[in-house]
């Protein structure tokens, strides 16, 4: 079954130098857009990954060499990513996600060289990733069929492995035949539109990584450490200099500028005069405090 879809679906899969999001870097990023109507556009980049701190190439860890066959030397004359972000970003610009547990990596990742161009190479990019919708095929079989992208191709796809198995590319457009093959596999379950297809990921999380998440009326709320479960607001009334020790420490930087973001709204509401409920419950709390 075709998809059904209102604006184009950008399948990604990346390969990188290792799996830590703030310390690694993407060697191969690979794009399988599909326009409404169903015509179909691919591209893949090869990447030297660079620490723009270092100002060198970025290393790739064996063990991920020995999964992507990628070595250190085959990376020598290709670009960096701050060199083709503008491309990739043209690719993205107003197309929804769909990949392969790509939520969890891929797409911190991406999100993550995205935050270096403006960190580093102090230019601002054209797209928000936290504006796409992301449809995780892994997400949709999990809940139909738990396996791996491997053991779901042979499920969904004719019972074969498919070539080239952790190239960038043959992996993406894996992806995009087990989708078309869910659809039709689960015809009376599954939507044949990218909202619902999202909704199996549910994208409560603030930042990529799921450090801040929605809770309720989505305010932000800490998802990990001594403070998880509490909200962002509590914590920066009674705590302040947290959100200063996440800027310092070593997190993602898509999760320090959400951080960010969250601290620079709530200061702005703080110079905020109070309006009259405030101001009331502000009172009764003084009076009880002083007569008790």
């Amino acid at each position: 079954m075709e998809l059904n879809l209102e604006r184009p679906l950008l399948f990604f899969d990346i390969e990188s130098t290792g799996l830590n999001i703030p310390s690694d870097s993407i060697i191969e990023l690979s794009f399988v857009k599909i326009l409404p109507g169903g015509e179909q556009r691919i591209k893949t980049w090869k990447i030297k990954p660079w620490d723009y701190e270092k100002e060198a190439q970025r290393p790739i860890d064996p063990k991920a060499s020995e999964v992507n066959g990628v070595t250190d030397d085959m990376l020598v004359n290709c670009p960096r990513f701050s060199e083709v972000e503008p491309e990739i970003s043209g690719w993205l610009e107003g197309s929804d996600l769909a990949g392969f547990n790509s939520a969890k990596f891929d797409l911190p990742m991406l999100a993550e060289e995205m935050e270096r161009v403006r960190l580093y190479c102090k230019r601002e990019v054209s797209v928000n990733l936290h504006d796409a919708r992301m449809v995780d095929v892994q997400n949709i079989y999990h809940q139909m069929e738990p396996r791996n992208l491997r053991a779901a191709y042979r499920f969904y796809c004719g019972g074969e492995d498919f070539d080239n198995a952790h190239t960038a590319e043959a992996d993406t457009l894996a992806t995009y035949e087990v989708l078309k093959a869910q659809l039709d596999m689960y015809e009376g379950t599954l939507k044949n539109n990218v909202e619902h297809l999202a909704s199996f990921a549910p994208q409560r999380s603030i930042d990529f990584c799921g450090y801040l998440v929605k809770g309720q009326n989505d305010e932000p709320v800490i998802n990990f450490g001594k403070h998880k479960g509490r909200t962002a607001a509590e914590i920066f009334r009674n705590e302040p200099s947290y959100f200063d020790w996440i800027q310092k420490s070593c997190f993602a930087l898509d999760t320090k500028r959400q951080f960010a973001l969250i601290e620079a709204r709530l200061r702005e509401e703080r110079k905020k005069p109070l309006g009259e409920e405030a101001l009331r419950s502000a009172a009764l709390n003084l009076k009880e405090h002083f007569n008790g």
